[in-house]
């Protein structure tokens, strides 16, 4: 991808440490520092990345003697403004079969009421296949990286709560 003049001519390309921490350079961000695992330990992710980001901001720093450019009001600047702030975007992929059979749309508005973001499992743009959503706070500006955790766990909780209501309401 790249961005302005560069592109086409940047090569994308990701390295992966492990099976659960992954860094891609020159994708829509520049640089997206992943951080994932299967089960609910979000605790034991966050760490996970907040350790990666500061390893790579520090080799950063050692090989060129530069920060990552961060505006104290603004937050992290990105190529991607859909990201200013934090540019953080927690997630969890949770099956909502009642919620389903209920209405999308539905799910959609109250995830809106909850500031979450529900997408399909292969990704922005890659549709719904399922039950099976990926759940991520919705906003990156004007909230700390564990206030926006905090709200998807919260929010995520409180849709899976319902969704055993609603399951319980259609006979599932």
């Amino acid at each position: 991808r790249g961005m302005e003049r560069d592109w086409p001519k940047v090569v994308v390309f990701s390295i992966t440490i492990a099976k659960t921490f992954l860094i891609w350079i020159n994708e829509e961000d520049q640089l997206r520092i992943i951080s994932m695992e299967n089960g609910g330990n979000v605790k034991g992710v966050f760490e996970r990345l907040c350790e990666g980001i500061k390893t790579v901001g520090d080799s950063v720093r050692k090989e060129s003697g530069k920060e990552f450019c961060l505006d104290p009001k603004y937050g992290y600047v990105h190529s991607c403004p859909t990201n200013l702030g934090t540019g953080m975007r927690a997630s969890v992929h949770i099956d909502l079969p009642g919620w389903t059979k209920h209405s999308v749309d539905k799910l959609k508005a109250r995830c809106e009421e909850l500031h979450l973001q529900p997408r399909g499992t292969r990704g922005e743009s890659g549709g719904q296949t399922g039950h099976t959503y990926d759940i991520s706070n919705k906003h990156r500006l004007g909230y700390s990286e564990v206030q926006l955790v905090q709200k998807m766990i919260d929010g995520v909780n409180t849709l899976w709560k319902e969704d055993k209501d609603l399951q319980k309401q259609y006979k599932m």
